[in-house]
């Protein structure tokens, strides 16, 4: 059953009054894939617009608290808290984005932590794409949930 529309077919942000409130927590990964000497630079901090992780962690952070400003139908939430990690790969020339969000709420917070992943990879794209517009994005997932109904989600 689709919960986003109602009988008539009519799209509707789903009722969540009667659920209870739980702790919440998702975290969600994402690999930004890049030439050698990119990387390089980056954890060098040469690239000339700064800090290439400082800014997309602010970037994701702020993207997951507009989650439900760029997703329709998302219910807006308090988040507790946003932390995003980068674990650069020389022998790969890749970046992972690690990103876990919490809150205690009615609904869960998947759509944060993958909304702030997805920021946070396409602010090192525009960061570095003066010097490797051969980037490429990807690999973005769920790889943990708790809270709520449904339970423990852990991608295997």
């Amino acid at each position: 059953m689709l919960t986003h529309f109602d009988e008539k077919g009519r799209a509707k942000m789903v009722d969540i009054t009667q659920k209870p409130i739980t702790e919440r927590i998702a975290i969600t990964e994402g690999i930004v894939k890049m030439k050698p000497e990119t990387l390089k630079m980056i954890l060098n901090k040469e690239i000339i617009k700064g800090d290439v992780f400082q800014i997309a962690r602010i970037a994701g952070i702020m993207a997951a608290k507009m989650t439900p400003h760029l997703i329709p139908l998302c219910h807006p939430l308090a988040i507790s808290s946003v932390e995003i990690d980068f674990e650069p790969d020389q022998e790969k020339s890749q970046v992972k984005i690690k990103t876990t969000v919490k809150t205690t709420a009615q609904t869960g917070v998947e759509m944060e932590a993958m909304v702030a992943t997805s920021l946070a990879s396409l602010t090192i794209y525009d960061m570095c794409k003066s010097v490797d517009r051969d980037m490429i994005i990807g690999e973005i997932k769920l790889v943990y949930k708790a809270g709520g109904k449904s339970g423990e989600f852990i991608r295997t």
